[in-house]
């Protein structure tokens, strides 16, 4: 039986994840009720639509959340993970209680406060619920599905449904309260995505030199990074094609502070050393966060 086929309920209610799904929760009651319910202002997805029906059809909140939610929760249960389901209906039967029972003060009227902050607290909470495991907005649970079914990307799903959002908070509410909701919802998306992935970006750094056995030999015992190699050849050049040279290709993740010192070290040893550099989401196991040393 695969890991989707069934729930894994130490998983669910171990510490960390209870934790980080409590904590998000809250995040997002104080985000909801003190910066953008009170003040009509939107985030995307599920979130978004629960206030714009409320306002419009005087159905709660926590009504909608839920209704509107499970359909999605559903699909994720048959087609993505039946502990992933599980995890995010508890966090959005929690969020629902939480909004009924527990009445938090409004913080500010100040729209630009609410944009930046309502978004922030949001994208927090959002995103400690991910690393939970589950999630608060089904929407993302349906865009992963149809990303599969009809090709289109799940950025690209996402953007055209909070588009349909936005324009219907404009009607609603008014053009400028619109364009502040799509504030809240960058600032939200911008913060989960820094929860999920983290502040400190990873980057695979790619080195192709004739000094290859120095630049292993520096970033390996001065910088302390583990490496990957891999055989390659250099040359090829469009004025000398004909012309190649066996060697290695080096490859090491670093952080954003570490590559610039790592650059001006190995342009020292070789001034044509060729660089390229790719953003990665997450590093796991090996030296890839560990045992730096100072250079």
């Amino acid at each position: 039986m695969s890991n989707t086929d069934r729930i894994d309920w130490k998983s669910i209610f171990s510490l960390s994840s209870m934790m980080y799904t409590i904590l998000g929760v809250f995040s997002a009651l104080v985000a909801l009720q003190g910066f953008m319910i009170p003040n009509h202002f939107l985030d995307g997805g599920i979130t978004g639509i629960s206030i714009l029906v409320e306002e419009v059809f005087h159905i709660p909140f926590s009504v909608c959340l839920i209704l509107f939610n499970l359909p999605f929760i559903l699909i994720g249960y048959k087609k993505i993970g039946k502990t992933f389901s599980v995890n995010a209906f508890l966090a959005v039967i929690l969020l629902a209680v939480l909004m009924t029972f527990i009445s938090f003060p409004q913080i500010t009227s100040d729209k630009v406060l609410i944009a930046v902050f309502g978004g922030f607290f949001i994208g927090l909470g959002i995103g400690l619920v991910i690393r939970g495991g589950g999630v608060i907005d089904g929407l993302e649970i349906i865009a992963h599905y149809t990303n599969k079914r009809i090709g289109f990307s799940t950025g690209e799903i996402i953007m055209t449904f909070n588009t349909l959002l936005f324009i219907g908070a404009a009607f609603e509410f008014g053009l400028e309260t619109a364009m502040y909701s799509i504030l809240v919802y960058f600032t939200a998306m911008k913060t989960s995505d820094y929860v999920v992935d983290g502040f400190e970006e990873f980057t695979a750094l790619t080195i192709i030199s004739k000094e290859f056995e120095t630049v292993k030999s520096v970033i390996v015992n001065d910088f302390g990074k583990a490496i990957t190699v891999y055989k390659g050849e250099r040359g090829y050049l469009p004025s000398s094609f004909e012309i190649k040279q066996d060697c290695d290709i080096v490859m090491t993740i670093v952080t954003r502070i570490e590559i610039h010192r790592i650059k001006e070290v190995i342009k020292e040893l070789d001034p044509n050393a060729f660089f390229y550099v790719q953003r990665i989401k997450e590093v796991k196991g090996g030296l890839g966060k560990h045992n730096t040393k100072q250079h």
